[in-house]
């Protein structure tokens, strides 16, 4: 267990390596000059200009900018304005502060909203599946089935503005969406103000995972050591959970880790909906502003989220099935 989570480890490093080279090069390698970008529609004098420049390091030679981007991280890096302490992502003019300072006080959102959000979809998801595979043909596994075939084409960018207007401004049954409370300090309220999102952005892909743990399921419970654990006389619950259901989660898990990617875009789009002030919203202000340092901050702080999150779904998929880790 311990190489495999070493090989996956290595490998997540060059991952991480690759895009951190991609993304620097995507963004301050385009045609139209950054500082430009920072400065704003042509506000900028010549001579701020080259202060601009200085402070985004863009008057050097890009591979010259790649490297120290990448000695930042790891030792620090002095900027004109200040300071930017190790772990550098860089330093944003706009604010005035390292990038990463921006991005731990935006992250509790979109951790609470991307967590809850997976909670919620795949107790729902897996559970509808389950009922529906085990009431196979039934009224019940028709209605599961048809009503996740309906939410499934459902966008996030309909569906939350249209619960919004119904279930908090017409019907008043919900909150106002808010992200002000923090789960530490004033648990109920954070609870509230996050309910509607988790239902929002857990609704598609609790289609999706009923729809797939059904399918899984049925199939499982039709394999031959399934049958023969039938034959041997075991009661239907220990048949049920123990050879079936355990058998449909290792497909569930790996969509899972792909997914991850998904529900960070979903929470993007959800942030903004709700005026949720997280990563994805930040993201989203970082292009309005042309505010480069803190959209690669963002990009490769992502791109670090989606890789640990993946070596973890790793690590659990060969926990279920030991032959993973020979791969």
């Amino acid at each position: 267990m311990l190489r495999f989570l070493l090989r996956r480890s290595l490998g997540a490093v060059a991952i991480l390596l690759v895009i951190s080279a991609v993304t620097f090069f995507l963004f301050y390698a385009i045609p139209r000059n950054p500082a430009l970008l920072a400065c704003g529609k042509g506000v900028c004098t010549e001579e701020q200009l080259a202060v601009v420049e200085h402070n985004l390091g863009i008057d050097k030679a890009i591979p010259v900018q790649y490297w120290e981007y990448m000695v930042g991280i790891f030792a620090g890096r002095d900027f004109p304005a200040g300071h930017c302490p190790a772990p550098c992502l860089g330093f944003s003019f706009r604010d005035n502060r390292p990038v990463l300072d921006t991005i731990l006080d935006r992250l509790p959102t979109t951790v609470s909203l991307t967590v809850g959000g997976a909670v919620v979809f795949l107790v729902l998801g897996l559970g509808f599946g389950m009922l529906a595979a085990a009431r196979r043909g039934t009224l019940l596994d028709k209605t599961v089935s048809s009503t996740s075939l309906v939410l499934s084409s459902m966008q996030i960018y309909f569906l939350g503005p249209l619960a919004l207007a119904v279930l908090v401004y017409n019907m008043g049954v919900l909150p106002q969406p808010s992200d002000t409370a923090a789960f530490t300090e004033e648990p109920w309220e954070w609870f509230k103000g996050l309910l509607l999102p988790w239902l929002v952005l857990a609704t598609i892909f609790t289609a999706n995972y009923s729809r797939m743990s059904r399918a899984t399921l049925i199939e499982q419970l039709q394999e031959d050591h399934v049958r023969t654990a039938r034959a041997k006389g075991m009661s239907r619950p220990t048949v049920f959970f123990r050879y079936a259901w355990r058998g449909s989660l290792i497909p569930v898990v790996t969509i899972f880790g792909i997914d991850l990617g998904s529900l960070f875009g979903g929470a993007m789009i959800t942030e903004v909906t709700f005026s949720l002030h997280g990563l994805g919203r930040l993201a989203v202000d970082s292009v309005t502003q042309s505010n480069l340092p803190m959209l690669m901050g963002v990009m490769l702080f992502a791109a670090l989220m989606i890789v640990l999150f993946n070596i973890i779904i790793d690590a659990c998929y060969a926990l279920i099935d030991p032959r993973v880790r020979l791969a």
